[in-house]
């Protein structure tokens, strides 16, 4: 009789604790709060009676729900699941500032390629520039040389003076002025800024001895040049016919016979400014 009394009060106690613990789950639940602005809050887990599906016995009671392993899992996925939910968002977020600095670095490598081209033309602009100047400047040398150039050519001096005989009427050379002309033929080899003046002079009155003098420098002008290639543009002819003949503080003569003066004149500043 007492173990039945007991046995009943047991199961009265276990029958009350049920009750007891669903009027107090919900008011010691806490109140699920939106604590994450772009994220649902853990969803609450749904009661299923204080037993969970067990049988409401005396060993159940001892061992529910500390023991249940089910239990503790089911507890414990949303959290779990956030858990994972985090590990996701960070990986995401570790993968964007990846990708990010990425496209940051590109831009800077993109603007420090730019910057280099500006610099490599910047230095070919002051390269050319520098040319340039330097061109400008032996321009310049070379323009005053032509100037100096082109006012000293007619700065010639007379050096070599040959005097050609002939018999009177003949406009033949004879050995001795070929001698002569040989000579002065030689020195001018191979050499420029040089002039030859070949004037002729003969006795006679008016154009006869203009023509009798032509005649005689014509013959030396066609020695130099056919036996010594001396050009014509060197060569100056003047037939002077019986014009007198007089230095400078000398009194003037006629000429008598025939005869040609070549004159060798050099312009030497010509020849230095060229070397």
């Amino acid at each position: 009789m007492k173990t039945h009394i007991a046995l009943t009060l047991v199961i009265s106690a276990g029958l009350a604790l049920p009750v007891m613990a669903q009027q107090t789950t919900p008011s010691s639940q806490p109140t699920q709060t939106a604590s994450m602005n772009e994220r649902e809050p853990l969803p609450a887990e749904t009661s299923t009676g204080f037993w969970d599906g067990d049988s409401p016995n005396l060993v159940n009671l001892v061992t529910h729900p500390f023991a249940n392993k089910k239990y503790v899992q089911r507890m414990t996925r949303p959290i779990q699941d956030r858990l994972n939910e985090l590990d996701e968002i960070t990986t995401e977020n570790r993968d964007k500032i990846k990708d990010v600095d990425g496209r940051a670095q590109h831009g800077i490598q993109l603007a420090s390629a730019k910057a280099d081209v500006a610099d490599q033309h910047a230095t070919d602009a002051g390269a050319k520039a520098q040319t340039a100047k330097m061109d400008a400047t032996q321009a310049s040398t070379r323009v005053s040389s032509a100037e100096q150039m082109v006012a000293n050519l007619d700065q010639y001096k007379t050096g070599t003076q040959t005097e050609i005989r002939f018999r009177a009427g003949q406009s033949v050379l004879s050995k001795a002025a070929k001698d002569a002309l040989d000579q002065m033929a030689d020195s001018v080899k191979d050499q420029r800024s040089y002039i030859i003046e070949v004037q002729g002079f003969s006795a006679g009155r008016g154009q006869a001895a203009i023509a009798a003098s032509q005649k005689m420098a014509d013959s030396v002008v066609r020695y130099l040049v056919l036996s010594h290639q001396i050009p014509v543009f060197r060569i100056y002819v003047l037939s002077m016919g019986n014009a007198a003949v007089g230095g400078e503080g000398t009194a003037a003569k006629q000429p008598s016979g025939g005869r040609v003066e070549v004159n060798l004149m050099k312009n030497d500043l010509v020849t230095s400014a060229r070397q």
